[in-house]
Parts: C-alpha cells; sequence; structure tokens
C-alpha cells in the first residue's frame, strides 16, 4: 500500500467568525480538502476527525465544521474520536480501521503528541500510514507526522510572550516542519530552532500544503490573498556552520522526496 500524507500548513476552511455577525472565513482549503480526498481512490471515503491538538470542549464543534466540508460538500461519511475515547481500545481500532481519511486540526502540538504517546496511539497512527490510509491535517496536524516540528504550544497554554519551541513528533517523515511560516515570528525562529540539528527545516505558509506519496512530493497551494502572500515553500538547512534556503518549485509534477529531505541534494 501507498503511504500517503498531506501536510498543510495553515489556511481557513470556511468556519463561522467568532464575533457573533454571521461572517464566514474564507474557504481556502479547497485544493487540499479535494486531492485529499482523491488520494483514497474512492468517491465517498469515509473521513475520521482526530481533533485531539484541541481542548475536549472544543472538539464538537471542530468535528461539526468539518462535516459541513468533508461530509455535506463533498459526500463523505464522517465520524469523529475524541481525545478522552484514546483508551478505548475497541473503539479506537474499529474507527480508525473504519476510515479512509485520518485528519488532525489546529491546536496545540506539545499536548496531543504527549497525549498519543501515553495512550500508544502514536503507534496505532503509524500503522494506519503503513497501511495505506490518508494522513493528514492543517498546522498541528501538519507537524505530527514529521520528526521534529516548529509550536506555538507554549503561547497557547501560557501567553503570547512565550517562544517558539522545537519538539519531537511522530517522526514518519525525517524532517522539522514549520507551518505558517508567511508569519514574521515563525519564519525567524526557524532558522536558530534549527541551527544545532541534523534535519532539513520544510516551511509552509498559509494555504500551502506537502503532499507526500511514499518516496516523491509535491506542492499543493491556494489563494493566499486574505493573508496578503502568495503561497509558498522552503527547504532550509545549516551546513558547516552555514544557513541554506531554497524555495521549493511548486510544479504539479512529484519530484524525488530524497531531494527535499537532503543537504547535500538540491531540490
Amino acid at each position: 500500500m501507498s503511504k500517503k500524507i498531506i501536510a498543510i500548513g495553515g489556511g481557513e476552511n470556511g468556519r463561522l467568525k467568532s464575533d457573533g455577525k454571521r461572517i464566514m472565513y474564507p474557504y481556502e482549503t479547497k485544493p487540499m480538502d479535494i486531492e485529499i480526498i482523491n488520494l483514497t481512490g474512492k468517491n465517498h471515503p469515509n473521513f475520521l476527525l482526530i481533533a485531539h491538538s484541541q481542548l475536549l470542549e472544543k472538539q464538537a464543534g471542530y468535528f461539526q465544521t468539518m462535516v459541513d466540508i468533508f461530509g455535506k460538500k463533498y459526500g463523505c461519511d464522517c465520524k469523529d474520536l475524541k481525545s478522552n475515547e484514546l483508551t478505548n481500545k475497541e473503539k479506537v481500532n474499529e474507527l480508525i480501521n473504519w476510515a479512509d481519511i485520518i485528519y488532525e486540526g489546529g491546536g496545540n502540538t506539545l499536548d496531543m503528541i504527549k497525549l498519543w504517546k501515553e495512550t500508544k496511539f502514536d503507534e496505532t497512527l503509524k500503522k494506519a500510514w503503513e497501511d495505506g490510509k490518508v494522513m493528514c491535517g492543517v498546522s498541528a496536524g501538519a507537524n505530527c507526522w514529521f520528526q521534529e516540528c516548529s509550536s506555538d504550544s507554549l503561547k497557547i497554554l501560557y501567553g503570547p510572550d512565550k517562544p517558539l519551541i522545537g519538539m519531537e513528533c511522530l517522526g514518519f517523515i525525517n524532517a522539522f516542519m514549520v507551518p505558517h511560516c508567511d508569519e514574521k515570528d515563525r519564519y525567524e525562529s526557524a532558522k536558530e530552532l534549527l541551527k544545532n540539528k541534523n534535519l532539513v527545516g520544510i516551511l509552509l505558509s498559509n494555504c500551502c500544503a506537502l503532499e507526500i506519496i511514499d518516496d516523491k512530493y509535491r506542492l499543493l497551494t491556494s489563494d493566499a490573498s486574505y493573508h496578503g502572500i502568495e503561497a509558498y515553500g522552503l527547504k532550509i538547512y545549516w551546513k558547516n556552520n552555514e544557513y541554506y534556503e531554497e524555495r521549493i518549485d511548486k510544479t504539479d509534477k512529484f519530484k524525488p522526496l530524497k531531494n527535499l529531505l537532503s543537504k547535500d541534494l538540491k531540490i
């Protein structure tokens, strides 16, 4: 079975703004969502949300937003697995076996990974990936599939004055993921967070996703005018105490993943 990941660096999904004015955010992740469905090879795949980067009390609301997209727009059968259900191994196995798509949303990467390792859900996710299910998500849901990532979890937990941190994730892909890299602090901190690591950094802006199928990759992008940018991805790394940075080509063609993950190969 092919191993499939779509890691979305950020972007709005058409959810309702929380200002009480019934105004919707733009639906920026449409190309990514359509490709997620296409990768299953099914017209109406089974969609499983695992919004464990969100507080438990917010997970139901997140699920309803995703039902509005994957269920109502695209005809998927949608279910969710809440964070307080991970100790119910029978339910976990039933839902993971049922799912064609496993999607993690944005939020607190640090506590999410801690929860997964404590409950051994990380092992369940690895097997699902190896079994060919489409592993995907945005922000924290992009971070989680990589060896390490840049996380704003301390800001979420303790306030905006806290720093961005580097942290270990699931390690499916041997790289350092940085979402929302069009935000100045994310971009500037990535260089320092990566300095003493033997990893390539992959930086994805809002409205940019990295699609990985087995040993090949490509970028997916959408209209990022809401953020005042054109969506992009970067490869960054340190070698012999020198810093290197390359733009990732936005061609539709897949390229060798080893070139993206190596300090010695150009993309």
